[in-house]
């Protein structure tokens, strides 16, 4: 064929290409003429391999990506969709670039039998590899059943549309975003398509390239949406101590004792986590992966304690392992109660924290003040013409006397006290101090953390 002929034919095999769903949602993602693709001529039997992949830029940051193309055999893995796939991982992993999974497809090519089966098990085993390297996101917008599901969950982040399906049956049981969220695997979920590629976008311009790279410092109007009064709850917290509009909150459905998500403040990226109540299992579990998130990409955790007690063991350890393990910046505010196994699993020399701060009329005690005073002090209600009214002023007594943060910092379990309003200042300030933290772990292959 002349070199005429070839130039036509590639030009015709690039603009198909330039019409399918899978090209133009990994455009819509980058920006504008920015995104070169990546074996764009690579066969898959008869027709161009199922998946769109390259990189380009996001708000000028490099971005590796993949888009399984639904108009190209339904976008159904194969051997030559894994390798391009594969590709991708490889090279992020040379150049330290995040990972955008574009998910929508049918399922796998039968046909390929054991040569299908192995083209997942690759990309599973590359992704885990890659896991706490660079950050991965993971963007539903279709079908993501059986083991393109466990793939997809593998990620950092996981972001769905509303119409997208994601399950492990491959009977597509159980597979709406709205079952997504409330399992607790969704993080994100969007009205629209569009709504979820922005949201991704969103994130990838506040989080690190990689997991050797400092913290990103983006630029921000104003100081806070305003102070702290006093009696705010902790969840609502984040939002105040937050530059404006700038927290993204992660799994809001699920697990919402524990509110979490990443934020700035004072233009730095930071992990913000809110606890509230009794921390469920969920709220736990959430929590814990959210922490191990951000110390894997050193990002600083600013943690807000009103919380009486863990409602699971195995996941109260799971949380205190977390916190515990992790080496990047930790602050923690104690904005209401904390109470004995929370206040040490959260705030204490328990969570290796590096600087903890109480409001002023916060609860600190080693059990439930209610316990407390009565442990210490049940003889006073001996004879009592009013047990119950005596028990009550013995409970707030011990609050007030024995179950303070100044008693708690006179012991030097707490840094600071303040009042409310100046918990951003006192925030900043910290982050600021902790910017150069250095810590290494004993060496060892990984920790056994309950699961």
């Amino acid at each position: 064929m002349s070199n005429v002929g070839n130039a036509e034919l590639l030009q015709k095999i690039r603009e198909e290409a330039k019409n399918t769903a899978g090209y133009k949602r990994i455009t819509a993602l980058f920006d504008e003429g920015t995104f070169n693709e990546i074996d764009g001529l690579a066969k898959s039997q008869d027709g161009l391999a199922e998946v769109v992949a390259g990189f380009g830029l996001v708000d000028d940051c490099p971005v590796y990506a993949f888009a399984q193309n639904s108009d190209v055999a339904g976008g159904a893995m194969s051997k030559a969709q894994a390798a391009k796939i594969k590709k991708v991982y490889d090279l992020a992993v040379k150049t330290g670039a995040p990972v955008v999974g574009i998910y929508d497809s049918i399922g796998g090519r039968l046909k390929e039998g054991a040569d299908m089966l192995a083209a997942y098990g690759e990309i599973l085993k590359n992704s885990s590899a890659l896991s706490g390297v660079v950050p991965q996101i993971s963007l539903v917008l279709g079908p993501c059943i059986g083991t393109s599901a466990m793939i997809a969950a593998n990620a950092d982040i996981l972001v769905m549309s509303k119409k997208a399906e994601l399950t492990i049956n491959t009977s597509g049981a159980g597979a709406s975003a709205e079952e997504a969220v409330a399992a607790g695997v969704c993080s994100i979920l969007k009205d629209t398509e569009e709504e979820a590629v922005a949201a991704v976008r969103d994130l990838l311009t506040v989080l690190p390239s990689n997991n050797l790279s400092g913290v990103p410092v983006v630029e921000f109007e104003g100081a806070s949406v305003g102070d702290v009064p006093a009696g705010t709850a902790a969840a609502d917290v984040i939002g105040l101590v937050s530059d404006p509009d700038a927290f993204i909150e992660l799994g809001a459905a699920f697990g919402s004792a524990a509110k979490v998500g990443i934020s700035t403040i004072s233009g730095a990226v930071v992990g913000m986590a809110a606890y509230t109540g009794v921390l469920d299992a969920d709220a736990c579990s959430k929590a814990a992966r959210f922490v191990r998130f951000c110390d894997a990409f050193s990002i600083p955790v600013v943690s807000f304690v009103d919380a009486s007690e863990f409602a699971s063991l195995r996941e109260a350890v799971k949380l205190s392992n977390a916190y515990a393990e992790a080496t990047c910046a930790k602050v923690t505010v104690v904005t209401g109660s904390a109470y004995g196994p929370v206040y040490i699993a959260l705030s204490g020399r328990g969570a290796n924290a590096d600087c903890t701060i109480a409001w002023v009329d916060a609860v600190v005690s080693p059990i439930a003040p209610a316990a407390a005073a009565l442990f210490l002090h049940n003889g006073d209600l001996k004879g009592s013409d009013d047990p119950n009214g005596d028990r009550a002023k013995l409970i707030e007594e011990y609050k007030a006397t024995e179950a303070t943060p100044i008693a708690a910092a006179a012991q030097g379990y707490i840094e600071d006290v303040i009042a409310s309003e100046e918990t951003r200042s006192k925030i900043i300030a910290n982050l600021a101090m902790l910017s150069a933290k250095r810590v290494s772990n004993l060496p060892k292959k990984h920790s056994n953390i309950q699961l």
